[in-house]
């Protein structure tokens, strides 16, 4: 899908850098404590978790067992941001334009000064534990799915064949080039497993819970106190909505992304080509990412993507497109 909003204004000549943050991957203390607890960047950003939760961050995140509980959700979030921090501190990254899908829309606002650290942590586990308790009384398990390679038409014709038996079945985010994540019920998710596999696609991680589907509206409901609570104001930065690549000026525009997460899908592509259409001819991609610096989408957007991560922060790698 193509950007029906006008991008940023064109830097002046062009080969401006855009700060990108990672949608959120399971992500327990063996693969993120031995960072926080080391990394020069992310351990002030730690001390001041610790201040907004009224609680310690390392020793709640160790003995948290779900990946994508409170402590775990705000582990992730400081770990973003300390990766963007040595970007800037040791890459020359001077953010013209930023952005960040699903869960990665919070340190970017941040970065953009939209939304300030103290308020992102404490609205991250209040939006963790608001999710506990409405998915935990659904009586149903939903899961959102990965799929990467998918031919054309296979989830159209899908998601056509779900709405005919009056099944569930979502598109939550469209990444390009045939990846995507659909959001089910998990009773259906070895029949569509199975049905990619035969397709010819790859199967890859499984959330729980479901996110950014459209069924999800009383959640954003629910969230919306918990975001109200947050002092937002207007991006110093343009800032880049994840939902569909509009370009975000405003603190009531900020507010609107954060609750659009909740019931609209993420479209990967529309951000990144916003982004590019802005200027930005550089992408660093910071924060625990696995997949976002990867994707097609991502390369042909941008002359040169620097993925800045936790195993590649002594040494990252930068991928020429």
């Amino acid at each position: 899908m193509s950007s029906p909003h006008p991008a940023p204004s064109p830097l002046p000549g062009g080969g401006g850098a855009a700060a990108v943050f990672p949608g959120m991957a399971a992500a327990s203390y063996a693969d993120l404590g031995r960072f926080l607890v080391l990394d020069r960047y992310a351990r002030p950003l730690v001390r001041a978790a610790d201040e907004a939760l009224g609680d310690s961050l390392l020793t709640g995140y160790r003995a948290e067992e779900s990946t994508y509980g409170p402590f775990s959700q705000v582990a992730f979030l400081v770990a973003s941001l300390a990766c963007a921090e040595r970007a800037t501190a040791e890459l020359g990254l001077r953010p013209d334009v930023c952005a960040g899908a699903s869960f990665g829309h919070r340190p970017a606002a941040v970065l953009a000064g939209a939304l300030s650290f103290p308020d992102a942590v404490r609205l991250t586990a209040d939006l963790a534990r608001c999710e506990v308790a409405y998915f935990g009384e659904l009586g149903e398990e939903l899961v959102t799915q990965c799929f990467v390679r998918v031919p054309d038409g296979v989830v159209s014709a899908l998601l056509a064949d779900f709405a005919e038996r009056g099944e569930w079945l979502e598109l939550s985010v469209e990444l390009g080039d045939g990846s995507v994540m659909l959001s089910l019920p998990e009773r259906l998710l070895d029949e569509v497993i199975a049905t990619m596999r035969e397709a010819g696609a790859y199967v890859m991680q499984t959330m729980r819970p479901a996110v950014h589907a459209r069924r999800f509206t009383p959640l954003r409901e629910l969230a919306t106190p918990f975001v109200d609570r947050c002092a937002l104001t207007d991006p110093a930065l343009p800032l880049i909505a994840d939902q569909d690549g509009r370009v975000l000026r405003t603190a009531a525009e900020v507010r609107t992304m954060l609750l659009d997460t909740f019931d609209h899908p993420v479209d990967w592509p529309a951000m990144v080509t916003s982004l590019a259409a802005g200027g930005a001819a550089t992408a660093f991609v910071t924060g625990p990412d696995q997949l976002f610096h990867k994707l097609a989408a991502t390369k042909r957007a941008f002359a040169t993507v620097v993925p800045v991560t936790p195993k590649t922060a002594q040494r990252p790698v930068t991928q020429g497109v």
